[in-house]
């Protein structure tokens, strides 16, 4: 063989070799049926109601090729107006759910609001498969807002805990989240909860950074 021709085989081999870990970081979009979002709204709390918190799941999992499936937030509404109430937990299939990386985070719903489930910092990915920041992290991006409570459930309407069901972005009004870390500054177990740790300060994208969130939401495939 040539000096040529062994240089051309070399270089096809790196391209191959750089080729193949190109491919083995992308994330698994086909399979992917959990993210959290890498962004929240520009408004803070508002997406618009739940309808568009659904939307915004969806369009973030199309970005990367996973827009076949139904995607929905987990997120709850509180009852108002004569309007009953929806639960988080009711309205995002069944599972099993698996992250950007494979990793299966829950075998069901059951599963899921137990302590089996695998939502921690490592698991904890965006649609893009970038790990979200954790407490350890200069940018602390832990808080998700869900407006649920542990068990899945709606909060009751006595107190506004969904941002006015996901309408609100001003100083009014809070919504609970959850820590997808799992971590807490206090020692009690609901600040180390994935879906209920504490409410907002408010609902507006500057109060939700000051404690420690960026707006953003779990996504779950529905199907």
């Amino acid at each position: 063989m040539s000096q040529h021709s062994r240089v051309a085989v070399a270089a096809a081999s790196i391209l191959l070799a750089l080729s193949g870990t190109a491919i083995a970081q992308q994330p698994q979009a086909s399979n992917m049926t959990f993210f959290i979002s890498s962004v929240g709204s520009p408004f803070g709390a508002d997406f618009g109601g739940i309808e568009g918190a659904d939307r915004h799941c969806q369009m973030l999992a199309t970005r990367v090729g996973a827009g076949g499936r139904t995607w929905r937030a987990y997120l709850s509404v509180q009852a108002v107006d004569g309007k009953p109430a929806i639960n988080a937990r009711d309205r995002i299939g069944k599972g099993p759910w698996v992250n950007s990386a494979g990793v299966q985070i829950a075998a069901s719903v059951e599963d899921l609001h137990s302590a089996n489930n695998k939502i921690n910092t490592e698991n904890g990915r965006a649609e893009t498969g970038r790990m979200i920041p954790s407490r350890l992290f200069v940018v602390n991006q832990h808080d998700i807002l869900t407006g649920t409570l542990a068990d899945g459930t709606a909060p009751p309407p006595d107190k506004d805990m969904t941002c006015g069901n996901w309408t609100k972005g001003g100083n009014e009004g809070s919504a609970m989240v959850g820590h997808h870390d799992r971590m807490g500054l206090r020692d009690d177990e609901a600040s180390k909860s994935w879906n209920a740790s504490h409410p907002s300060r408010a609902c507006n994208a500057a109060s939700l950074v000051t404690t420690g969130g960026a707006g953003l939401i779990y996504c779950f495939a529905a199907n």
